[in-house]
Formats: structure tokens, C-alpha cells, sequence
């Protein structure tokens, strides 16, 4: 009798499982036919010859990050090298008109275009802020970003689509329904083994509060849903035809959360080296100030307050005698209300410290000024943890400033690494190594300085917007086939 019961409930529940499971694939399979029957009505040029698109998702293609230096320099790259290629950006900069977004990129990068752009406005980019989900956040801004990928698809269906973000889940949606050859540019794993590590071993991060770190109930529920989150990241990830990663770090994780190591290749991301290269180097000459250089954007996870708390550590041992005065420059891009806030907390608290006087905010600020603090800066401060690579940190050793980053991620694997068995910086990792290897790099001859900024120079060729070229083509080259 138990068992006629359970048949009778289950045969129909499978029925219906496998009716509804026939609908959803046909309602896909229709969805994509029109889809398809869209782009082919769209697409014609004038001439009867149909360009080939290449859309790159990036909705804050306008912040000044390095992220965006790598989207605007492969686009400029993919003009140089195809004729017969449209690159398309969707961007939520509806703030900026295309021509202004273009501009921008020439006045900070110093990246000229050759061809036109078309820009594709997103209105639904809210729908990827952090702030909206305080709660489940990299699941919120992942379903966020399907909602999102599926309004540029409404309004642009592409050949090839680009991830130049870390929007991952947009991926299926761009192969399967939009019917694109699928690539990516992995700056940083939306979730990775250290952040897992962390939730692990209960530790406070930005990204992990104390609430959570103190209880074990609420770290073993927020460390099965990070292992949900990183097997659907890992699925998603698969489907990629063209996985690009910034460093070795990077391609660690996603070698091992993507499996896809057989179209996974390092590429550099391209640092505008040669530029920073033309500032002389000379041995510095005698002077009453020495001038410390951050450059990062305003986000959390950069670690602005350490710098901070650094620099008044430093100046609390070091103002004894006469010693030359020091001032720490805070260099970034703000990119919305929430980096304008964390710039008032910043100041804050060199309130706090008694440092304001000492530590100057240079904001947004154009190219040219960005060169000349580097020129006349003596340390280039980084403190990210576990950095996926770090430009601002190349950027500093070719402008001839000796670099002082995190001891983790790209700084550690990749750039701060010695150079013909030489020391080309230094690397620290809290507070007090931080205070101590500044004192310790101002207490050198500047002779000696100048032969570990000459080392650090002659290592950064391999970052060069040459070589990015070079491997970006090489790397993408199966999507033009």
C-alpha cells in the first residue's frame, strides 16, 4: 500500500518535472532563435558588409583603475591588428557621453584610439553595486550581473563577447543564448582558496566581519555557502572558449576553480612602462622633504588605513634631530559616493593620528601630475593583500621610485621579484614592517637607493604595453577563427 502511495505521488511529480524541464529548454532554444533572428536584422553595414562585433562588458569602463588601462589598450589593440572589427563597451557611464569616456582614457592612460568606439548605456548597473546586498554580496552582485549582461544583450548581440570585468555569469548567457564566441579577462577571482582560508580560520577581513569570525555556527554556514558559490563560479568560468589571467597568482586560482587550463594563459596586464621610463634617474640630490606615493584606487581591499597608520608610526620614531620632513601622497580614482566616503574616513583618521599636515589626497587626477609625484617621489607605497597583480606597483618601479608593496599575490609572485639575482624593492606585511622598511630604505645612501631603482627599471620591460599586445592577440586569436 506504501509503496502504490509513493508511486502514485512520484510518477506524476516526475511527469511534470520532465514536462516543465522540456518547456525551459524550448523556451531557451526560442529564445535564442530569436535572439539570433535580431542580430542578423541589426547587423548589416551600409554596404551590404557586415562588421564584426566585439562587445567588452565593463559597466565602470570611466573609473581610472588598471582594469580599465587593460580594457581601453585591447581594444586599441584589436583595432590595430583587424579592419573588419566594431568593438562595442557596455558601460552604466551614463553620467559621460562616449566621446567623454574616450577622452578620459587618453587624459589618464595616455591611450589613443584609432578607430571609433560604440558604447552601449547601461540603466541597470545599480543591480552589481556592492551596497545593495550588505548581506550575500557576491551572490547578489553575481545574479545582478545576469540581469545586467541580459539588458546588453537586448541591446547589442555581438560575434565575440569579452568579459573585461570578472562578471563571470554572464559568460552562459552571452554562448548559449546570445550564440557569441565567449572570452575573459581575469583580473581577480570573484571568490578564491585564500578567501575560503579566511572564513576557515575565522579571521577578520573587510570582506569577513567580526560578527562572523566570532561565532562557529555562522563561519561553517558562511564557508558552505562560499564552497556553493565557488562550484557555480567554476561552472560558469568552464564555459569560457578564451580564459586571459594578470598573473600567476590569478592563474593558480582559476586553474583551479575553472579546470580550463588548456585555453587559460597568462597575460600581463599592459603597463605604460615606457612613458614612466623617460623621467631621468639621477642620484637625489640633498633635500629638507622626501615624499612617499600611493597609487590605487579608493576601494577597500587596497588598504588605505594601513598606509596611513604606517606613515604615522614612521614619523612618530623618525622626528628626532634634523631629519629631512616626509609627506605621504594618497593617489587614486573615486568611482562613486561609497569611495568618496571612504576618502572622508581616510581623513579622519590622519585626524586621529595627528598626520593630517603630512599626508596630502590627489584625487581623479590627470596623467601628467601622476607622473610628476612619481618623479619626485623617493618610496612607492602598495598594501593590498594578496593583490591579483598590481600596476600602480610597475608603474612606481619604472618611474624610478623604490617600491614598497604586500608580501602576497603579484607584487610577491610576479614584479617585486630579484632581477639578475638583484634587488629591484622590498616587500612588508603589517604595520610595524611597513614603519621599518621605510626607515630603512630613507636610512641608504642615495647611492645605493639608485642602484636598486636601476634594477627595478631594467625588470619591467615585460610589462610593457608591447607585450601586452603580443600575448593579448596570441591569446585571443581562437575567437577569430
Amino acid at each position: 500500500a506504501c509503496f502504490r502511495l509513493l508511486c502514485s505521488l512520484l510518477l506524476p511529480a516526475l511527469f511534470l518535472s520532465g514536462i516543465l524541464c522540456i518547456c525551459l529548454v524550448v523556451l531557451l532554444w526560442g529564445v535564442r532563435l530569436w535572439i539570433q533572428r535580431k542580430k542578423q536584422l541589426s547587423s548589416a553595414g551600409r554596404d551590404g558588409k557586415r562588421p564584426l562585433l566585439v562587445a567588452f562588458f565593463h559597466p565602470y569602463c570611466n573609473a581610472g583603475g588598471g582594469g580599465e588601462r587593460v580594457l581601453w589598450c585591447a581594444i586599441r589593440t584589436l583595432q590595430k591588428k583587424y579592419r573588419n572589427v566594431t568593438c562595442v563597451v557596455y558601460t552604466g557611464d551614463r553620467d559621460a557621453t562616449g566621446e567623454e569616456i574616450v577622452e578620459g582614457a587618453f587624459r589618464r592612460f595616455n591611450i589613443k584610439l584609432i578607430h571609433p568606439v560604440k558604447f552601449v548605456f547601461l540603466e541597470k548597473r545599480f543591480l552589481v553595486e556592492a551596497s545593495l546586498y550588505p548581506h550575500f554580496t557576491l551572490l547578489g552582485q553575481s545574479l545582478g550581473s545576469v540581469f545586467l549582461g541580459w539588458e546588453a544583450l537586448l541591446k547589442c548581440v555581438p560575434d565575440i563577447y569579452i568579459d573585461s570585468m570578472g562578471y563571470a555569469f554572464t559568460i552562459p548567457l552571452f554562448k548559449y543564448l546570445g550564440g557569441c564566441r565567449v572570452g575573459c579577462y581575469v583580473h581577480y577571482p570573484t571568490i578564491s582558496t585564500d578567501m575560503l582560508s579566511v572564513v576557515r580560520n575565522q579571521d577578520t577581513r573587510f570582506n569577513n566581519a567580526a560578527f562572523i569570525t566570532s561565532s562557529p555556527l555562522v563561519s561553517k554556514f558562511k564557508l558552505v555557502y562560499y564552497y556553493f558559490f565557488a562550484f557555480m563560479y567554476g561552472l560558469v568560468g568552464s564555459c569560457s572558449d578564451v580564459v586571459m589571467v594578470n598573473s600567476s597568482w590569478t592563474l593558480n586560482h582559476i586553474l583551479s576553480l575553472w579546470r580550463a587550463g588548456a585555453c587559460t594563459s597568462v597575460v600581463y596586464p599592459p603597463c605604460d612602462v615606457q612613458t614612466f621610463l623617460d623621467i631621468p634617474l639621477e642620484v637625489e640630490k640633498s633635500t629638507t622633504e622626501y615624499s612617499i606615493v600611493s597609487v590605487s584606487q579608493f576601494r577597500p581591499e587596497k588598504d588605505h588605513p594601513l598606509q596611513i597608520r604606517a606613515f604615522a608610526k614612521l614619523l612618530k620614531e623618525k622626528r628626532v634631530g634634523q631629519q629631512p620632513s616626509l609627506k605621504l601622497i594618497l593617489i587614486g580614482g573615486c568611482r562613486n559616493q561609497q569611495d568618496e566616503e571612504r576618502v572622508n574616513n581616510l581623513k579622519c583618521l590622519c585626524e586621529e593620528l595627528g598626520v593630517s599636515d603630512d599626508v596630502i589626497f590627489r584625487i581623479n587626477i590627470p596623467f601628467e601630475e601622476l607622473k610628476r609625484h612619481l618623479a619626485e617621489a623617493t618610496i612607492g607605497l602598495h598594501t593590498m593583500w594578496n593583490e591579483h597583480f598590481g600596476i600602480g606597483v610597475v608603474e612606481c618601479m619604472a618611474a624610478g621610485t623604490v617600491i614598497l608593496a604586500h608580501n602576497s599575490g603579484g607584487p610577491k609572485l610576479d614584479i617585486v621579484v630579484p632581477h639578475e639575482g638583484r634587488v629591484t624593492g622590498f616587500l612588508a606585511e603589517d604595520e610595524d614592517s611597513y614603519a621599518e622598511t621605510m626607515a630603512c630604505i630613507f636610512s641608504l645612501s642615495p647611492e645605493k637607493r639608485l642602484e636598486i631603482r636601476e634594477n627595478a627599471r631594467r625588470s619591467v620591460h615585460r610589462f610593457s604595453d608591447q607585450h601586452f599586445e603580443d600575448t593579448f592577440l596570441l591569446s585571443v586569436e581562437p575567437l577569430f577563427k
